[in-house]
Order: structure tokens, then C-alpha cells, then sequence
């Protein structure tokens, strides 16, 4: 069963570590059997949620459930702004795909009407 959870350390990501200086990196993973099967590192700052890499192993399912997650969080602490700062400009494309970014932008804004519009989505019949 896959879960996701925050992994309360940085050991095996010290490359992310040093690439996000100056901020308190959090690292969130998809378990499977207790296996990470992927990854989503952040930080948070007083007005925003810096992205810097994910790994969703080629799920577009997975990514979502990332990016939703630290989304999610975010909206707890009170946060409106992510900004998206990926390492390779081809992981773009699945946080275009699913819609959390225009195209040509990094930031999205107002996550927490984004995440309270997607609980009606299930009952949209367009």
C-alpha cells in the first residue's frame, strides 16, 4: 500500500541539502512496503512554499499526490504562494499537466482556494 509520508531527516538527499541553502529543507517520500518509491523536497518561508525537486518515477499520479500534499500542508500553515524551483526544466511538464502551474510560470498562487476548489471537482459535470 503506498503511502506518503514526511521523512524527519535529510540523509540521502544531501545534494538537495546544499542546493537549498539558507533553507530549512523538508523532504517528503511515497512509501511502498516501507520502499521510497519517490520524493518531494521543500522548505517553507513566513509567505511561501519553495519547491525544489521531486521524483515521482514516472507516475503522473504519484506527482500529484506530492505536490498536493506539501500543498496541503502549506494551506495549514496559513501559506497562499509555491514556487517551483526544479533543478530540470522537463519536471516542469507534469506540474503543468496536472495544472498547478501555468505555462511560463513557477509560482502558484492562491493554493488554498486551488485545494478547497478540487473537493467539489468529483461533483463537476463538465
Amino acid at each position: 500500500m503506498l503511502e506518503i509520508q514526511e521523512k524527519f531527516g535529510t540523509e540521502g538527499y544531501e545534494e538537495l541539502v546544499r542546493r537549498s541553502a539558507g533553507y530549512e529543507l523538508h523532504i517528503t517520500e511515497a512509501l511502498d512496503g516501507g520502499q521510497a518509491v519517490g520524493f518531494i523536497a521543500y522548505a517553507y518561508k513566513p509567505d511561501k512554499t519553495v519547491i525544489f525537486d521531486y521524483d515521482d518515477g514516472g507516475e503522473l499520479m504519484l506527482c500529484d499526490g506530492l505536490v498536493r500534499s506539501v500543498l496541503f500542508k502549506s494551506c495549514l500553515k496559513g501559506i497562499e504562494t509555491a514556487v517551483f524551483n526544479l533543478p530540470d526544466e522537463k519536471k516542469y511538464e507534469n506540474i503543468r499537466r496536472l495544472r498547478f502551474l501555468e505555462q511560463g510560470s513557477i509560482t502558484a498562487e492562491n493554493i488554498d482556494s486551488f485545494m478547497n476548489g478540487c473537493q467539489n471537482c468529483k461533483h463537476n459535470e463538465n
